[in-house]
């Protein structure tokens, strides 16, 4: 059967998507109120040509059917909340707790619309942040590498000597060295393999700031991989902080601030280990159904087949 032939039958006879109760609003937003549970998250995703939509999923669902609870378009919070607001208040009132990231758009439509549940900033956000904050000291050490190799090379030629660059036990030069050692910075020493453990000892060796980064972004993700109840991660969060301080790291001073001015919320976590990574996986499955498509053409008709899937 030809394949064009087959999808316009399935769109405007087999799918009943001309009968959807929902078609003529579409594309701004979709509701489905019946599959509200008591835990929901929020995120954003961009569904086609990089246009963002507001994504509220059910945890219960585990991201299966019945996981969408609404998809807005856009994120500003008055639109969002605007169109949050045709779900019932005895249903939104019955939610007790949403996992979001720290967007202040995405707090202030939480604590608009379910006013009686509980925020907990998601713990990858805030892990992304100390992650990138030691990325950004190995990418400022790996510049000053490359204008180093430049010169080195310049220098030569002009004295049209032998390039002599400085190559380590590991084979990498210094330029290496530091492009290298990207993926090891994200992991923790138990899951190095036997060469990641000899580069990152030449790294820290030769850039001592780097191991205390490390160590820093580590210390925070040890706090969260711990079992600890709400008041003995607010010590430890405490001692980290102190670490901060001392070390003199701008980055980290303002994940440290970051942190602070979102201080409840994040602890919020520790009481019951909640996260939003059911949004995240929601979102990965929506963008491989985009794959599969190979794009979007049709939103409405795309929003449809998402509906039948996943509501």
């Amino acid at each position: 059967m030809n394949g064009k032939k087959f999808q316009r039958q399935y769109k405007k006879s087999i799918s009943d998507f001309k009968n959807w109760e929902q078609k003529s609003h579409a594309e701004e937003w979709i509701l489905y109120s019946e599959n509200l549970s008591n835990r929901l998250s929020l995120d954003e995703v961009a569904l086609s040509d990089g246009e963002l939509y507001t994504v509220l999923t059910s945890k219960k669902a585990k991201g299966r059917k019945g996981s969408i609870v609404a998809i807005i378009k856009g994120t500003k919070s008055e639109k969002v909340i605007e169109n949050l607001f045709k779900i019932d208040r005895k249903l939104r009132l019955n939610v007790k707790e949403i996992t979001l990231d720290m967007a202040g758009s995405m707090k202030l439509i939480a604590k608009r619309c379910f006013p009686n549940a509980t925020q907990v900033v998601d713990r990858f956000h805030v892990q992304k942040l100390a992650t990138e904050a030691l990325q950004e000291i190995r990418i400022q050490h790996r510049w000053e590498a490359i204008e180093l190799e430049n010169n080195l090379l310049a220098e030569a030629k002009l004295k049209k000597q032998k390039n002599e660059i400085e190559i380590f036990e590991n084979g990498d030069t210094r330029k290496q060295l530091l492009a290298r050692s990207r993926y090891l910075l994200y992991k923790c020493r138990e899951k190095w393999t036997s060469n990641q453990k000899q580069r990152a000892e030449i790294l820290f060796s030769h850039y001592p700031d780097l191991e205390k980064a490390y160590h820093l972004a580590d210390g925070l993700r040890k706090i969260y991989n711990q079992k600890i109840p709400k008041p003995v991660a607010m010590l430890k969060l405490a001692h980290w902080f102190k670490e901060v301080e001392e070390s003199g790291f701008k980055s980290f001073s303002v994940l440290s601030k970051t942190i602070v001015n979102h201080y409840n919320d994040i602890l919020n976590y520790f009481e019951r280990r909640s996260t939003n990574a059911s949004a995240e996986s929601f979102n990965a499955k929506i963008k491989n159904f985009r794959l599969q498509l190979r794009g979007v053409r049709d939103r409405t008709f795309y929003l449809f087949r998402l509906s039948k899937l996943f509501a």
